[in-house]
């Protein structure tokens, strides 16, 4: 290993995530960003925002984890548990494996669907956009069994159906019509190529006990857990290493593809990883979606709080609409941003630490520790929720406070 590609997987962390935002965070309190300036005076009315969204969806404060599977709930029904029901599976692992097959496919679509689309769900006769309609498109197709070799076993994913998988399937499945567009359709269709491609070739982590499907990284994860215990970060960090290379090769170092990681001048560290942000906004999503089928089988995951928050635009744009955060120039919120910009960068990294310390003010309010209200669940109680809802009061469309140009892989 060499000096470089030490340096690169050690940016592939949910700590090196967190290190480097409460970095950016301590430069914008100094006033020394060049995109944003940071008002933490602002910041408890947002923990009263979070906590009244919270209790108004829980209000016996038992709140689950913020992960895909709350959108396969719709008017009341788990549509997963449904499935479950009728679906035989003869072990624990079986189910194990069907569930981070469809996790893993349903997060990986899920990067922002744009504000036209929608997706008409037969089973509730409702249209439905953004992160949900993704969910139930991808749990649809699921169900179909487009993504099996195998017609007799529909519930699952094979390396081999998504290997081939053209954005005509994809847009098929998700309704994608000319009057209907969903943003970054070929990007997350090669993404899903990308990925087939990899689960293909990788048969130690994703075949152990079946061919190979994305759903087999349920039996790597399982026997890393000697003790049938997991910890959180350790699902990040695994998934960074065993899947990062699917993502678009925007950095390399040492030869080793960084995935969700920018560059931003402001990140000074005098090393091989000098100006390098990672996020992993997508495969944090991922662990805290894989959490519950290892609790399923259990497997215990310990250290969820090791996780950060999520760098994307509800949470985001909470800060941005709540005035914790502000433009130095606000004219730029006239213009839409690639997601490599520094301003963007900026603004993405300055959520996860701030998601750090509303954390805490939520927790001191309602007497609560991390122990009781981990991260996962403020998020979902919570951050995402507060960030719609304020984006819808301050603009009729409910489009984020900032534009940012998505190729499907990055929110």
């Amino acid at each position: 290993m060499t000096p470089d590609s030490t340096a690169a997987f050690s940016l592939l962390s949910a700590e090196a995530v967190r290190t480097r935002a409460q970095h950016m965070l301590s430069l914008g309190l100094d006033d020394k960003l060049p995109n944003f300036r940071v008002d933490l005076t602002q910041i408890d009315p947002v923990a009263e925002r979070v906590i009244a969204v919270t209790k108004q969806a829980y209000p016996s404060l038992e709140i689950p984890f913020h992960s895909r599977w709350r959108h396969f709930v719709v008017s009341g029904v788990d549509r997963l548990e449904a499935i479950a029901q009728v679906a035989a599976f003869p072990d624990a692992a079986a189910r194990g494996r069907a569930e981070f097959d469809l996790a893993i496919i349903s997060v990986f679509l899920d990067a922002g669907a744009g504000s036209q689309w929608r997706y008409a769900d037969k089973e509730s006769g409702q249209s439905i956009g953004r992160s949900e309609g993704l969910a139930l498109a991808s749990l649809d197709m699921f169900m179909r069994g487009a993504f099996s070799a195998n017609a007799s076993q529909p519930l699952r994913v094979d390396a081999s159906v998504l290997a081939h998988l053209s954005a005509e399937q994809l847009a098929q499945g998700f309704q994608v019509t000319a009057s209907n567009p969903l943003v970054g359709l070929e990007g997350r269709a090669a993404l899903l190529r990308r990925l087939g491609a990899l689960v293909a070739e990788s048969p130690g982590v994703f075949a152990q006990h079946d061919s190979p499907r994305p759903g087999g990284l349920f039996d790597h994860l399982a026997a890393l857990g000697g003790d049938k215990t997991v910890a959180a970060p350790e699902i990040l960090s695994e998934l960074l290493h065993e899947l990062g290379p699917i993502w678009p090769s925007r950095i390399l170092l040492g030869g080793i593809p960084l995935g969700d990681c920018w560059r931003h001048a402001s990140m000074k560290t005098g090393d091989a990883t000098d100006g390098l942000v990672p996020l992993h906004k997508l495969s944090q999503w991922l662990a805290y979606s894989l959490i519950e089928p290892l609790q399923r089988a259990s497997i215990k995951v310990t250290n969820i709080d090791g996780l950060t928050g999520l760098a994307e635009y509800r949470n985001g744009g909470l800060f941005v609409d709540a005035g914790v955060l502000s433009l130095r120039d606000a004219g730029q919120a006239a213009h839409s941003h690639d997601a490599g910009s520094e301003l963007v960068v900026e603004w993405r990294t300055l959520t996860v630490a701030l998601l750090d310390r509303l954390a805490a003010k939520v927790r001191e309010r309602l007497n609560m520790n991390s122990e009781t209200l981990p991260l996962a669940k403020i998020l979902e109680g919570g951050t995402w929720a507060a960030g719609r809802a304020i984006a819808r009061e301050k603009r009729t469309d409910g489009t984020p406070p900032i534009t940012v140009t998505s190729d499907g892989t990055v929110f």
